[in-house]
């Protein structure tokens, strides 16, 4: 018998690649045998062991503070592994630590660790800010410390029943508002041309790239907006720390002269206008903790639970009637998309699964959107009506951000919810078609073709706009807010008109909606829940439930134990063409600006009606 090189060969790999399949098998199903011994142990162990009294609950918030969080369950664990801290933490996580808090008989008192805290809306501060002062309310004391303090990070602190700053500190507390970039000259200096159609006299997602400068009604609009968020803060402020009123925007007045006094030192500023109750170290911190309450020998510190620990000791229910929360935050696209971004199929999916779910017997929809899409935001819309027509309620929740698209897919429940601060209206749209027939002439190229009909190539970038496109584009622009305004007065239970009066693209906060009749309430994503929950008939133990993406077998049984399921999206937009030299935080801004202008025309539409309001929290 003649002997076959390659059928040996063959042989040979299929034998190593059957043994590299049944060891990886043998692996996984180990790794999922030790999980369910996990489970069975924490179902039939007891339950958790009750904290010692007068233990510490160290909340130290690093990273953004989100409603959703991203990154994949593989990334959360090799992270843990490699001891890399939370760049991200869940609104929901810190609202069930501290109402735990509250009522633990073991925790003692509450420490903020607040000087790695990133990004966090206004109304998201307000939800916390609140469970706070619940935790004070319960007799227990919060402490606040940073080295340096931003306006963010202080609207917390200044909820605490003290507030430490470290000696060479800083309370850096300056007022809202904010500069745009604009593009019109730099756009026709290469060529370009924006064509622009829109209905909307405040709706100015679209001006910076047809001016140098905002209009006067945008200006307008936006200092009504800023105001009214800024004397929010300070209230609250001041309210918390029993200052006078007008108290800080004095302060910042006088800020060079006070210094001078204080010969340059910040710190002794800030306690001598008493934003903060004493100046500490860390070390003076651990100090005080330690007096105040229990020495454990074994840290050498206080006796205290981290907050990862505290929230693992703090595991959702997993069975029973429920509300079902389904969190919209990002952009609204066409299609699917995972957390960070609402797609107009994922999370129509999303609402169709807690429709079918009979232990899901009300749904909140969590809203924290400055729009997009209009067509993504009527597939919303319309799931969240077919679940009216159900018979379960639903009840919207506005976070930071709810104005145009965001508002949009707001515009069918039982009842809407806003944050004071929350920014929403912006009822708009608006289309964006840049030709660059001008940079193609410079560089000496023609185009030129045969089509059978004017339509067939009736948008071409590198050719002027035609005019019957043109007006075709408006007409739809027009239809669409049309049926915006249509729509929400049929929601708001009032007419087209009215809606119109308060439309036509303008911002604003939870507080003026509410005015205006944009908004049912005022009130907190707690306030949301529990309005769910009694129109459903539900229990005062009822379940929440988060509705999100489908997860895979190993991460349903991950989140048994708190794990997060999120799957990150990310776009990195890189200009080869930007001079050195610049900050790069100009430098991104102006990044994003150029590619949100490239995006609006990626699609498989020749245009796209857009609900998007370019406005976010200051």
């Amino acid at each position: 018998m003649s002997f076959k090189p390659f059928s040996a060969v063959r042989r040979g790999f299929g034998l190593f690649w059957r043994a590299l399949d049944a060891t990886r098998r043998t692996f996984f199903n180990l790794i999922s045998l030790f999980l369910l011994v996990l489970i069975a142990v924490g179902l039939f162990s007891g339950g958790v062991k009750p904290l010692t009294p007068k233990t510490a609950l160290v909340i130290n918030i690093k990273g953004s503070v989100v409603e959703q969080a991203t990154g994949s369950v593989q990334d959360a664990v090799l992270a843990n592994v490699n001891g890399d801290s939370r760049r991200q933490v869940q609104l929901r996580d810190l609202l069930t630590v501290l109402d735990a808090a509250a009522t633990d008989k073991g925790i003692g008192s509450v420490l903020l660790m607040l000087e790695d805290m990133d990004a966090a809306g206004m109304a998201q501060l307000n939800d916390i800010g609140a469970a706070i002062e619940r935790v004070k309310a319960a007799g227990k004391p919060v402490v606040a410390w940073a080295g340096n303090y931003d306006q963010r990070q202080y609207l917390l602190a200044a909820h605490a029943t003290e507030v430490y700053l470290h000696p060479m500190g800083m309370v850096n507390v300056k007022g809202f508002g904010r500069y745009r970039n604009y593009y019109r000259d730099a756009l026709d200096k290469v060529g370009v041309t924006v064509n622009l159609m829109k209905v909307g006299t405040y709706k100015s997602f679209a001006e910076p790239y047809i001016g140098n400068g905002p209009s006067d009604a945008a200006a307008e609009a936006e200092g009504v907006l800023y105001n009214a968020l800024w004397k929010g803060y300070t209230s609250t402020v001041e309210k918390s720390r029993k200052l006078p009123a007008g108290a800080i925007d004095s302060m910042i007045d006088k800020l060079p002269q006070l210094m001078e006094t204080a010969q340059g030192d910040g710190a002794r500023v800030m306690l001598n206008n008493k934003l903060v109750d004493g100046l500490k170290t860390r070390d003076q911190l651990r100090s005080m903790m330690i007096t105040r309450g229990e020495y454990d020998a074994s840290a050498k510190s206080f006796r205290q639970i981290s907050f990862d620990d505290y929230l693992g000791r703090n595991r959702p229910k997993m069975f029973g009637d429920a509300v079902g929360v389904i969190v919209a935050s990002g952009e609204i696209t066409d299609g699917s998309s995972g957390p960070g971004g609402i797609g107009g199929n994922s999370t129509s999916n999303q609402i169709r699964r807690a429709r079918e779910d009979e232990q899901i017997k009300a749904v909140v929809l969590r809203v924290d959107s400055p729009g997009g899409s209009a067509f993504a935001s009527e597939l919303i819309r319309r799931e969240l009506e077919l679940t009216r027509a159900a018979g379960k309620p639903v009840i919207i929740s506005m976070g930071n951000v709810a104005a145009s698209g965001g508002y949009w897919i707001s515009m069918a429940a039982d009842e809407v919810i806003a944050d004071p601060a929350t920014i929403t209206g912006s009822i708009g749209v608006f289309a964006i078609l840049p030709t660059a027939e001008k940079v193609v002439d410079k560089l000496g190229v023609h185009t030129a073709g045969t089509t059978t009909t004017w339509l067939a190539d009736a948008y071409n970038p590198l050719r002027p706009l035609d005019p019957r496109f043109r007006q075709l584009v408006q007409s739809s622009v027009n239809h669409i807010y049309s049926e915006f305004t249509t729509r929400a007065a049929a929601a708001r239970k009032t007419t087209p008109e009215k809606i119109d009066a308060v439309g036509q693209g303008r911002v604003w906060t939870g507080a003026q909606a509410q005015e205006r009749g944009l908004v049912d309430r005022l009130g907190s994503y707690q306030d949301a829940l529990k309005a769910a929950a009694a129109r459903a008939k539900l229990p005062a133990d009822y379940r929440v439930a988060y509705v999100e993406r489908e997860s895979t077998r190993v991460e349903r049984v991950l989140n048994m134990f708190g794990a997060s399921a999120a799957q990150a999206l990310q776009i990195e937009v890189k200009l080869g063409m930007l001079p050195t030299g610049l900050p790069a935080a100009s430098v991104k801004q102006v990044a994003r600006d150029m590619a949100w202008l490239s995006e609006l025309n990626s699609g498989k539409e020749p245009f796209a009606a857009v609900t998007h309001c370019l406005c976010g929290m200051p």
